[in-house]
């Protein structure tokens, strides 16, 4: 496998993962009839087999199967260290157990047809399992791990996508119903497969046939033995090989003068688990992220180059040359590295105590306001006064905000940090914001009218809007973690907001939001602006009246 690249390797064990997901889905989906009948377990039984038991089916499936399992095997030997989140031990041990858990399963449903030339149907499958309470126990055991190890890659495979969030919910129920349902599809068939037996003393004349002429006991014994010495030598194979050392040794040494001494292979983010050393990896040593990456002060030259993956992640964040990241750099000689994040900064134990706040890039949309002039309001008003026409003026945000499908991340003094699109599209998170800001304006207006005999001069809003790529995720120190954004999209917009102060205007929206929301703002200012820090010039929208935006956006429902 040394020739193949680790790009291909991850593409195989993925696609030949999806087809068993398939599989395996169908054919709980086939259990879950059994909640209906036995006839409807048959029917939907003859549909799952005229695809999966016909030539392309077969192939496909046992294809996938064999692949799966020695790209399994190929990375348990590559892994080199047991040392691992949970998760990811999780999968491992679900994936190793799942043959012996399924070979029982397999050679009564494949192999006995195959040599008896008697095809299985759910009457005798139901009839041998429930007669057993082994059967029985062994059976949920098996469906309860294959479903759990499906899940548990599909999870690994899809957490880092942008769509994940908006479909998390409907993706953990699917996950959590399937087997329940399979469950009690197979329990109610089996249990009025009973009752048929009690009341007609056979179901049909299939599960007397099959009872005369099944395989020799002893013959399907020993094949069941076969199949178990197979797997089991082939998992031991992989292990022995991983503990030889003739594969050579390598020392990864780090700047506190702690030194790795692992097999050649390893990356450095393996051999710093395997010398129980921490250090950050946020995406779990899949090469999504660049937490893990590590500065190479001795034994640069002569490893081999970054592969795509790498290398992509390497030139986002514009690393100079002796930075690689620790999950994919394997070493091929003795080297000094120094962790570029440490474990103790930036929240990051808390980023990896809990998975969902590990950093994920996001197309969002950003909007920044603030009250015009309240300190020189405040100075004229009592303390308690101030806070609860504060208090007024936070609630106002926040039902606009999260009445337009946003979030408020934070509020700063007297403004407010608000993202758009963490549970919906890009396209509904930039309209999102543009209804937000309209809702602003009406909200400040209201309160205007509210307080209209207290203030000596009406509140005013500045607000800015852009829209682009940020990395959301918990930081923070200690009770002051939190999920939030960074990036140039949030202080491009906290620009904008400052831009619309002077221009004595309530919005400063960019052009690539307004255009993304598929809405029109002409008849209003322009402007092509060059903003500090930013190379790239940007358009932007200037409105003197956020609440014009009503005439521009689509009607509710």
């Amino acid at each position: 496998m040394t020739i193949i690249s680790a790009s291909t390797r991850k593409k195989t064990h993925l696609i030949s993962g999806a087809v068993l997901g398939i599989f395996v889905l169908s054919h709980f989906t086939n259990h879950s009839l059994g909640l209906i009948s036995i006839g409807a377990m048959e029917a939907g039984r003859r549909v799952f087999t005229f695809f999966w038991q016909s030539i392309p089916g077969t192939v496909l499936l046992y294809g996938a199967l064999l692949l799966h399992f020695v790209m399994a095997l190929d990375s348990l030997y590559r892994r080199q260290t047991l040392r691992m989140p949970i998760g990811e031990a999780l999968k491992i041990a679900f994936g190793l157990s799942l043959p012996f858990l399924l070979i029982p399963h397999v050679v009564a449903t494949r192999v006995e047809p195959f040599l008896t030339g008697i095809g299985a149907d759910y009457p005798g499958i139901l009839r041998a399992q429930w007669s057993s309470s082994v059967g029985t126990t062994r059976q949920t055991i098996a469906l309860l791990f294959v479903w759990s190890h499906a899940c548990l890659g599909a999870w690994f495979w899809t957490r880092g996508r942008d769509w994940f969030p908006r479909y998390e919910i409907l993706l953990y129920t699917v996950a959590l119903l399937v087997p329940i349902f399979a469950l009690l599809g197979f329990v109610n068939g089996a249990r009025s497969l009973v009752r048929d037996y009690a009341e007609h003393g056979a179901y049909g004349d299939t599960a007397y046939v099959n009872e005369r002429q099944r395989l020799d006991p002893a013959l399907a014994e020993n094949i069941r033995l076969a199949f178990y010495a197979g797997f089991a030598g082939l998992i031991g194979g992989t292990l022995a090989l991983r503990a030889m050392p003739a594969r050579g040794r390598i020392r990864v040494r780090y700047p506190d003068g702690r030194v790795a001494a692992v097999s050649l292979g390893f990356s450095v983010l393996e051999a710093s688990r395997a010398a129980g050393f921490p250090h950050v990896s946020v995406c779990g040593g899949r090469g999504r992220c660049s937490t893990c990456r590590v500065r190479v002060i001795e034994g640069l030259e002569g490893h081999p180059a970054p592969e795509a993956a790498e290398f992509a992640t390497l030139s986002r964040i514009g690393a100079p040359d002796n930075v690689r990241l620790a999950c994919q750099f394997r070493p091929t000689h003795n080297v000094t590295v120094v962790p570029i994040l440490d474990t103790d900064s930036l929240g990051i134990k808390t980023q990896i105590a809990r998975q969902n706040g590990g950093g994920r890039e996001r197309r969002v949309a950003v909007l920044f306001c603030d009250l015009r002039d309240f300190t020189r309001i405040a100075e004229h008003r009592l303390p308690y006064d101030t806070v609860f026409l504060l208090n007024r003026y936070f609630a106002m945000i926040g039902e606009a905000v999260e009445g337009s499908g946003g979030v408020v991340d934070k509020f700063i003094g007297d403004g407010a940090l608000a993202i758009f699109g963490l549970k919906s599209s890009y396209k509904d998170a930039c309209l999102q914001s543009l209804t937000a800001a309209m809702r602003l304006s009406e909200g400040v207006e209201a309160l205007n009218q509210t307080f209209e005999a207290e203030l000596q001069q009406p509140l005013r809003l500045a607000i800015g809007l852009h829209a682009g790529r940020a990395i959301i995720g918990e930081m923070g120190y200690g009770q002051a973690t939190s999920l939030t954004a960074v990036g140039d999209t949030i202080n491009t917009a906290s620009r904008l907001e400052g831009l619309a102060k002077e221009h004595d205007a309530e919005l400063a929206v960019s052009v690539e939001l307004v255009n993304r929301a598929g809405v029109s703002l002409e008849g209003n200012r322009r402007l092509d602006i060059g903003l500090r820090g930013r190379q790239a010039r940007l358009e932007i929208w200037i409105l003197e009246n956020a609440g014009a935006i009503s005439n521009a956006l689509p009607a509710e429902d």
